[in-house]
This record gives structure tokens, C-alpha cells and sequence, in this order.
């Protein structure tokens, strides 16, 4: 009976077409068999895997052809042998747990990279791959005003403290001024289906609510209450009867001079394009007001708002509302409600807010992201994006800016 041999070849050099093809084919003259195969082009230079069983008897003869075809080539090639107990147990960790860990920010350095790839390290966790998402930097940097990096890494193994590891992420990002998330790689991960946005500082650069008062001429009392809502010092219905009430008299033609100048977070039409082609379903859910909702989805075909709705008499805001008020009781209401109209798992939900009152949707959606939000969000948000704009939410989807 003729042995088998394990043997893993690496190859690197500059990259050009047909080098892969050059190499597997020889493989193939042998029928040599591909256990695993994996590449890496980093500014024109390859970094090629290959793990192969052959025969003992022509393994001599491959790596021979191999080392003569590289020569060929102008590439380097190593041979290393894996021995049949290494490679059992190789296949024993398939199915081990999986993380995908996101760093993102307007640029990113080796200190942060070293910081990530350090905790990682100290629980015992092991890279499988790293992927740049964002696209080509220039040197300029006038050509970059609005600059991004993200770099994704793929990890297995299961975290020896996860909470604590989360934690030390949190802390090195406040501190270093980056966003770091972690999250667990499953098949949720790669099919979400709806996401669900607050409006009022996270759509908009903006309260809403604030603007209105600025024209009653009450802006401070009104930013006062607001401040202390978003900060959950007060209930969100107390706080928002308050502010309404000192609206009374208003006259209702300010609202569309308000919607026609809404100052738009960056990124956000961007974002909403790649998710309507990539077929994601879209969805206010607001503490502030139907009109200015109502106005947005129109700009960016959202396929639901929900807000509230102001009572107005006579051409002017009467101080009152109509209905419930969208508090962030109902926003996680709501949320599992669309989910369910749309026949979505609640896993395949995304949830984006930055105030106190959009913690319980942030909670409930399967993946939680606090956005610019106040120290209290972000301190019990799974995820944060506190560094660049809304279209950082595709980077913790996969989206690759080549791809987009």
C-alpha cells in the first residue's frame, strides 16, 4: 500500500496573472489532492497557500515540478510537511466558534492594530484572516477630507473571558479614538434583513425638536429637557409632553423650511443606496415627528417611519399630539412588529440609535449599534460607531468599499 504525504507549500512574489493556474496544474498531472487552498494580494504581491496529499511515491516529482515552475515564475516557494495527526486535529477545530472582529476610524495606525491583535492573543484566540473593507488610502491628506479605514479580522476559538475582553475593547477605544467591534461570526451575521434607525442625531445632525424651538422662540428651555432625556435622567413621555407643550402657537410653515434644510449625517445617503440594491428593508422609528420622517423617506425610500404626530389648529402647533407617543418601549415594539410583517427572523435585525430612549431597540435587534451616542448608550450597546459616519454600519455588515 503506497503512503500518503501531507504537504504544505507556500509561494510569494509578485503577483501576475496565471501564476495560480500554473502551479495547481501541476498538482493536477499528479492528481494530487487540494485539502486546502487559501490567497492574499497585498500591493502586488502574493502570498499563496496550498495544503495537498499525494502519494508518497510522486511527491518528490511534484515538488521538483513545483520548484521549477516557480523558478519559472520568479517566485519563491517553501515546503513544509504536516504530519497526519496535525492535520486530524486541524479538522477538529472546524466548527469551533468564529468572531469577526471590526476596527474602524478615520485612520487607523500599527498602535491600534497592535492593541486589537494584543487582546486577542491574551484569550487565546487565533486569526484566520484579515481583510481590509475600506478602500485605497492617498498620501494627500487634502485628497481625504472625510477620510475612513476599517480592517476586519476573522478569529476562532472561544474567548477565555469574553465579557472582559468586550470590556478591554471599550476602554482601548475611548482611549485611542477608533471603534472596535466584536461580533459572533453565524449565519445571522451574513443575512440581515432589516435595519432600523432612529431619526433625530443619528440621521440627521439635529433634534428635531430643537429646531421647532429655536423658531418659538424657547431653544434653551427645550435643549435643556432634551439633553436630560437623552441622557435618560428623565422619562422620555415626560420629557417630550414637556417640550411639545412649549410649542403652542408655532406656525405650522416652519416645519417644511425645517425639512428642506435638515442637516444629513454623513453618510447616510450612502448607505442607504447599497442597503435598498442590496434588498435590506428600512425603518424609522423615531421620538421625533411624522412630518420630518415622512420627509426623509421620500429622500431615501425608507420603507417605514414611525414617529409621532403633532395636533395642529388652525395653521398653528396646538402644544398637544395625537396618538402614542414612540417611546423606547414602543421603538422595540415596533421593531419586532416589522419583523414579523416581513417574515424577518428578530437575529436579522439591526437597530441604530444614539439616545437613551433607543436602548430597548438596541437591545432587541440582533445586532445593537449605538451611533455617536451619549456615555450611557454606549457603555450598554453591543456595538458603537463613534468615529466616522452612518456608512460605518455597512463595514460591520462585510460590505467592502470595492464591492459598493
Amino acid at each position: 500500500m503506497t503512503d500518503i504525504e501531507l504537504i504544505l507549500i507556500h509561494i510569494s512574489g509578485y503577483d501576475r496573472p496565471g501564476v495560480t493556474s500554473a502551479l495547481t496544474a501541476i498538482l493536477a498531472k499528479y492528481d494530487a489532492q487540494i485539502l486546502d487552498i487559501g490567497q492574499a494580494d497585498i500591493h502586488h504581491f502574493l502570498s499563496l497557500g496550498i495544503l495537498f496529499k499525494t502519494d508518497s511515491e510522486v511527491s518528490g516529482d511534484i515538488m521538483k515540478d513545483l520548484l521549477f515552475k516557480a523558478y519559472e515564475l520568479n517566485v519563491k516557494i517553501r515546503f513544509t510537511p504536516v504530519t497526519v495527526e496535525a492535520y486530524d486535529e486541524w479538522v477538529s477545530m472546524q466548527g469551533k466558534d468564529r468572531w469577526i472582529i471590526t476596527i474602524l476610524g478615520r485612520q487607523l495606525t500599527a498602535r491600534h492594530i497592535a492593541l486589537v491583535t494584543d487582546e486577542v492573543a491574551r484569550q487565546g484566540l487565533n486569526i484566520d484572516g484579515i481583510q481590509r473593507l475600506t478602500g485605497r488610502m492617498p498620501l494627500n491628506e487634502d485628497e481625504k477630507p472625510l477620510s475612513k479605514a476599517c480592517v476586519e479580522f476573522s478569529v476562532r476559538g472561544n474567548p477565555a473571558d469574553r465579557s472582559a475582553m468586550q470590556d478591554r475593547f471599550m476602554r482601548i477605544a475611548a482611549a485611542e479614538g477608533f471603534d472596535i467591534s466584536l461580533q459572533e461570526d453565524n449565519v445571522f451575521r451574513r443575512c440581515r434583513r432589516l435595519v432600523c434607525f432612529d431619526m433625530d442625531s443619528t440621521l440627521i445632525e439635529t433634534e428635531v425638536i430643537d429646531e421647532l424651538a429655536d423658531r418659538a422662540g424657547v431653544g434653551a428651555q427645550v435643549r435643556a429637557i432634551t439633553e436630560s432625556a437623552m441622557r435618560g435622567e428623565i422619562d422620555f413621555c415626560e420629557s417630550f409632553t414637556r417640550r411639545v407643550a412649549l410649542l403652542k402657537g408655532l406656525d405650522v410653515s416652519v416645519m417644511q423650511e425645517i425639512a428642506e434644510s435638515l442637516p444629513i449625517t454623513e453618510g447616510v445617503g450612502r448607505m442607504m443606496e447599497v442597503l435598498k440594491r442590496t434588498g435590506y428593508k428600512t425603518a424609522i422609528l423615531s421620538g421625533g415627528f411624522t412630518y420630518f420622517g415622512n420627509y426623509l423617506k421620500q429622500k431615501f425610500n425608507i420603507d417605514y417611519v414611525y414617529a409621532n404626530e403633532l395636533e395642529i389648529a388652525d395653521g398653528k402647533l396646538t402644544g398637544r399630539y395625537l396618538g402614542d407617543i414612540v417611546d423606547g418601549k414602543r421603538k422595540a415594539e415596533l421593531l419586532k412588529i416589522i419583523a414579523q410583517v416581513e417574515n424577518i427572523n428578530i437575529a436579522q435585525t439591526i437597530a441604530v440609535g444614539d439616545g437613551a430612549n433607543d436602548l430597548p431597540m438596541l437591545a432587541t435587534a440582533g445586532l445593537g449599534i449605538a451611533f455617536h451616542a451619549k456615555p450611557k448608550v454606549k457603555a450598554n450597546a453591543s456595538q458603537s460607531i463613534s468615529t466616522i459616519g452612518l456608512d460605518g454600519v455597512l463595514y460591520l455588515l462585510g460590505f467592502k468599499d470595492s464591492f459598493i
